[in-house]
């Protein structure tokens, strides 16, 4: 897995801009209220990911606007590239086992940027990738307990995420677990923004 792929906070501003786009503060303000707590160094860490997405063209400046009585505030919008590394980011993250369980909390909080279809194909890869590493994990010498401890609980947290990682896939081949296809149905997220009046659709300043 690429450092890159590891970068949570550059992943969820693409995700929430999925959504439509929005001002730094607004995306802000999502991450706090639907408690995103694996992206971590805020508000820095959530800034410094706009610059390099900007950078890189997967997100560009679609507006700037002024709020009543608030400064004049950026808004960003996805690009074509950003969609897709969207989704290319949350197959990594979801397909490929890893000891930080953030970055499956990441991906999880956003498959569905994904088809059901396409999450469960991906599932059932980390559902085999948990497995060799269970193999490997079990393949220890015969010593005493106390010195393969550390090992015994390798083999307990995979043989976890392995079966709940099978379940949820079984649930999602099964049609126990769905979500519509069009995600605008499951992202108003108007409520959050509107209990300070923080939503960015107010006056424009000028477009780009």
């Amino acid at each position: 897995m690429r450092k890159a792929d590891r970068d949570l906070a550059s992943l969820t501003v693409l995700a929430l801009l999925m959504t439509g786009p929005r001002h730094a503060y607004e995306m802000h303000l999502l991450i706090e209220r639907t408690h995103k707590t694996f992206v971590t160094g805020l508000p820095r860490s959530l800034y410094h990911a706009v610059n390099r997405l900007v950078g890189g063209g997967e997100i560009r400046v679609s507006d700037v606007v002024r709020e009543a009585g608030r400064p004049e505030r950026t808004v960003y919008a996805l690009t074509d590239q950003g969609r897709a590394r969207l989704r290319e980011r949350i197959g990594v993250l979801l397909r490929e086992p890893d000891p930080d369980a953030s970055l499956l909390t990441a991906a999880l909080s956003f498959a569905g940027c994904l088809s059901p279809e396409t999450v469960a194909g991906l599932l059932r890869e980390r559902q085999a990738g948990l497995e060799r590493r269970l193999a490997a994990a079990r393949a220890v010498p015969d010593l005493p307990r106390i010195l393969l401890i550390e090992t015994e609980y390798e083999v307990s947290r995979l043989t976890a995420e392995r079966d709940w990682v099978s379940a949820v896939a079984a649930d999602i081949e099964t049609g126990r677990l769905t979500w519509p296809a069009d995600m605008a149905e499951l992202a108003d997220v108007t409520p959050l923004l509107e209990e300070d009046g923080s939503s960015h659709r107010n006056t424009r300043v000028r477009a780009s």
